[in-house]
């Protein structure tokens, strides 16, 4: 079994999870002194997001340049440390590759808008003026406006899915596609173990820019990107040879390494970047769960369909959270969190966790001033910032909660000097203790970590399903309400509860989450 599949993916947001050198921002070398928390959690892989040099306009998604390592966050000798002593640690490392775009302080882009005939004009997206003068056509930016800006110099437009300064690249450029296949063999050669790719379903765009039709369901709260339906600007066909292409890349390493991509699309088109004409990536993210209604009949609709759409050799993912989403805690409360973890880490399938909601992290409200995301400050008062889910890990109650000796570039947690690490790791019944058993648990039962799935029959707020493997039967039961459930469960030892204590096996606590092992 391919260490993926039965692993747990740690997500971190490096600006975010410890800072080294006093300067507010987290490091590599501040990631690597924390590396025994993860050991001690119980994860087996970690997932870093953009560390690449880059001008920061969107924190790393700007990518200056895809070899090197960005001067906030260390050198290449830190990264290899750290690369290093996770390998030690038993860790697997996976880095963001960012193949949709480049900064426009990427040397590549320079040359690309110094004249038309330039060698890498090609390189990226440049269209003529619309007839009136104005962008090429409708397609918005996911930061709001005309995905197009004007070079005065040149007298074209060129195309940004995001901020212009992420000036989309030209994948059907085979120089271009050379060179971004090789920045993911420089990393490969230096042992990584594998990549999550972001925004996969933007990087082909359709070849003749039709304008893309109307959203007949916009309102302005939505944000500008929803104005019209990205039919023809993502999710072309030809992307699926480039992920292949990735994949054979990726298959010709040793080691299992594994490609995760980043898709936003409904479960029947999420399905094809599992591979149509041969592999692509390994784990097509599932972002089901966080955008679902917290209701137990809505959730084990979702599961069974998501499960019934999978293709034969298809291995499961869940997500509760990332840097771009509200986080878990604040969307359902303290009590169904510690439910929600158990969801996620007993699914069939591989998990991902982002960092701080194994300690029930909720978003944390930004001060106006204080504001750093090029989202939020284009379209203010829309709820879109994502500052709020990437605030500073809260590591203890000394000053800055440990995270620095400085004020860390955003603000900490305000229940920091007692919701921190130090704090939960010492109390048995925290949200940290809760995710070690799990995780502990995952690692025990084969059942938990690749066995078959099968949903049992339930009412009301009880979601409930069965794992097994071989001989081994578990059962999980949750409640996602507040009010006791009745509930028929087979007999069996009771491994887990989250509110502890016995459990009643014909009566489901409210808020409680329970897991059985079967008795045969």
């Amino acid at each position: 079994m391919t260490w993926w599949r039965s692993g747990t993916i740690y997500q971190i947001y490096p600006r975010s999870f410890q800072d080294s050198d006093g300067d507010g921002v987290g490091d590599l070398q501040g990631i690597e002194a924390r590396l025994d928390h993860l050991v001690m959690l119980g994860v087996e892989a970690i997932w870093i997001s953009p560390i690449f040099p880059s001008p920061m306009r969107d924190f790393g998604y700007d990518v200056a340049d895809y070899c090197g390592i960005d001067p906030r966050f260390g050198t290449l000798a830190d990264f290899d440390s750290l690369l290093a002593a996770a390998h030690d640690r038993g860790l697997k490392l996976l880095l963001d590759f960012v193949p949709n775009h480049s900064s426009t302080d990427h040397p590549w882009f320079q040359e690309s808008r110094a004249s038309r005939d330039n060698p890498r004009r090609d390189w990226y997206i440049w269209r003529d003026p619309a007839p009136d003068g104005g962008p090429p056509n409708n397609w918005i930016s996911d930061f709001g406006g005309s995905a197009w800006e004007y070079d005065a110099a040149t007298g074209q437009y060129y195309y940004h899915a995001f901020l212009k300064e992420q000036a989309d690249l030209n994948w059907r450029n085979p120089d271009l596609r050379r060179a971004m296949m090789e920045a993911l063999r420089f990393w490969f050669d230096r042992g990584v173990d594998g990549f999550r790719i972001d925004v996969l379903w933007h990087m082909v765009k359709h070849a003749d820019f039709p304008d893309n039709p109307a959203n007949p369901d916009y309102h302005p709260a939505m944000g500008g990107m929803h104005a019209v339906l990205q039919q023809h600007s993502t999710d072309q066909p030809e992307v699926h040879g480039i992920a292949a292409e990735m994949r054979a890349i990726a298959d010709s390493y040793p080691g299992d390494r594994v490609l995760i991509g980043e898709i936003y699309l409904p479960v029947e088109r999420l399905m094809h970047y599992y591979g149509l004409d041969a592999p692509e990536v390994h784990l097509p993210f599932n972002f089901q769960l966080i955008d679902a209604a917290w209701d137990a009949r809505h959730l084990a609709g979702l599961i069974a369909d998501y499960e019934a759409a999978l293709p034969a050799d298809g291995w499961p993912n869940w997500v509760l959270g990332n840097h771009d989403r509200p986080r878990i805690a604040s969307r359902v409360g303290a009590a169904q969190a510690r439910n929600a973890a158990v969801l996620l880490l007993t699914l069939r399938g591989t998990p991902t966790l982002y960092y701080g909601d194994e300690l029930g992290l909720t978003d944390v409200a930004i001060p106006a001033e204080r504001v750093q995301d090029p989202r939020e400050l284009r379209e203010p008062g829309l709820g879109l910032g994502r500052d709020p889910v990437r605030t500073p890990m809260p590591w203890n109650a000394s000053a800055h909660a440990g995270f620095s000796t400085a004020e860390p570039w955003l603000p900490l947690n305000p229940d920091w000097p007692t919701r921190n690490v130090a704090a939960q790791a010492a109390d048995p019944v925290s949200m940290l203790a809760l995710h070690r058993d799990l995780l502990r648990l995952r690692r025990k039962h084969a059942a938990l970590a690749v066995g078959d799935f099968r949903l049992i029959a339930a009412e009301g707020d009880v979601l409930a399903y069965e794992r097994s493997h071989g001989d081994e039967r578990i059962v999980v039961a949750l409640n996602l309400g507040a009010t006791p459930q009745p509930v028929e469960l087979p007999a069996g030892t009771l491994l887990l509860s989250t509110l502890g204590g016995t459990a009643d096996p014909a009566t489901l606590r409210g808020d409680d989450a329970i897991i059985l092992r079967v008795t045969r």
